[in-house]
């Protein structure tokens, strides 16, 4: 990795890039520390003190900014979440799917349709916050006017962030909202460090302190290893191409490979089991509703995840069991609608290609759904240990950090993908100079 970015600073483009990247960088963490009119910081650092595990998923992906209580408390979950519902869509819309397929024009449409869902989710978003923030006595005053304010400010942050990070995808380095995401995780993580160094090394016996940042490290990189394999890991299903005559010509008869990844849905099923889960937590703390004894409100302890693997109370770490299950649902619906077998079988028959010992059409379709189905049970499995073994530390050991399974996977997925993009950026002007001589 080292080696690649120094390489890519040789590159005077490349060099330009980087730079335009990190200032854009910059621009997101003075954003993040920018308050918002009328909102009452104290309030909300009161609310964080009382209630910050509830919270702390959604203060780790804003990078602190819901916290303070920025114009970016918002982020970018707004284009994320557009960006999901329009993939979805696609699938039940034909003309979207359409688009899709249009080549670079439709998906500049497709881009453009994003941007507005992603506005509109903005205003929906803000308004409700603004009035549960009224309500609440988060504002300093309760009228028309701060509650304008407020979803002007959190509307355009977020719209802001959305802008940002489409230009670092056109002028920068790597996807540029995934950029956006890892700052965020990234800006946390110094803290959490901080206060797992205070909580079970500091103060400690060099011994007891040695071994528990021996056992801290080797946590994380455990995860990051698997995280690494999970991202790298494919099963390659061999093709063959009949031959074909064409004038005077063979053609055909090459060899080539399907490959299918092991975690085909990427974070997308943690996100989504997590926000499923989370979302009822969150509103109900910020409307001061996590009190009582009542069933219901022991459900809503069941699926905190401070609450999970308590050794008090084991009763509430079914909420994981269903978590882990979420992320396995949730794997193989989203691989289902991005994955079409029946799509691949007959472009294969098309192209004259076809899987040895497997006969063309629906016989490849099923053994393709067949090998998919056992590699997405791999990947979820791989996905929910990584994503549930920071909720056990934390439950077990009475640890607080926001960052966890779902950040890992979502940094080393971006870093990962970005370094790929900048050894083909390098690998393109390489051969521009081999032909230029």
């Amino acid at each position: 990795m080292l080696e690649t970015l120094r390489n890519a600073f040789k590159i005077k483009d490349l060099r330009k890039r980087i730079g335009f990247t990190f200032l854009m960088l910059i621009v997101v963490r003075i954003g993040s520390q920018l308050p918002i009119p009328g909102v009452d910081p104290d309030v909300f650092s009161q609310l964080f003190a009382n209630n910050g595990d509830a919270l702390n998923f959604f203060d780790a992906i804003t990078g602190g900014s819901f916290e303070n209580m920025s114009i970016f408390a918002l982020n970018i979950t707004p284009y994320i979440t557009s960006s999901i519902i329009i993939q979805l869509l696609t699938i039940a819309f034909p003309k979207l799917e359409e688009m899709q397929r249009d080549g670079e024009q439709g998906r500049k449409k497709i881009t453009q349709i994003t941007r507005y869902v992603t506005v509109g989710l903005a205003i929906i978003q803000s308004v409700a916050m603004a009035i549960g923030f009224g309500r609440s006595g988060y504002l300093t005053e309760f009228n028309a006017l701060y509650v304008i304010m407020t979803v002007a400010a959190l509307t355009a942050g977020s719209s802001v962030l959305m802008w940002i990070g489409e230009r670092i995808t056109e002028k920068g380095i790597g996807n540029g909202i995934s950029i956006v995401l890892v700052i965020n995780i990234l800006s946390r993580i110094p803290s959490d460090l901080t206060s797992l160094f205070e909580q079970f090394i500091s103060g400690k016996t060099i011994a007891k302190g040695t071994l528990a940042g021996v056992i801290i490290a080797a946590i994380i990189v455990a995860m990051v290893v698997l995280v690494v394999f999970l991202q790298g890991a494919e099963r390659r299903i061999p093709v063959q191409y009949s031959k074909k005559i064409q004038g005077k010509r063979q053609v055909g008869g090459a060899n080539s490979v399907i490959p299918m990844k092991v975690n085909t849905a990427g974070v997308i099923p943690v996100i989504f089991a997590q926000s499923l889960l989370q979302t009822p937590v969150i509103i109900c703390t910020l409307l001061g509703k996590t009190g009582g004894t009542s069933f219901w409100y022991k459900i809503l302890r069941g699926m905190s995840q401070s609450n999970w693997f308590d050794p008090d109370n084991w009763i509430y770490t079914i909420g994981a069991v269903v978590y882990v299950l979420l992320i396995i649902g949730f794997a193989y619906f989203y691989t289902s609608i991005t994955f079409n077998p029946l799509e691949i079988a007959d472009n294969l028959k098309k192209q004259g290609g076809s899987i040895p010992g497997i006969r063309s059409g629906k016989p490849t379709s099923d053994y393709l759904q067949a090998v998919l189905n056992n590699i997405i049970f791999i990947g979820a499995i791989g996905l929910s240990i990584v994503a549930i073994i920071p909720i056990v530390f934390n439950g077990l050991f009475g640890a607080n950090v926001s960052f966890g399974g779902t950040s890992i996977i979502i940094i080393v997925g971006v870093v990962i993908e970005t370094l790929k993009q900048v050894e083909s950026q390098m690998l393109v002007r390489n051969y521009k100079g081999f032909l230029n001589d």
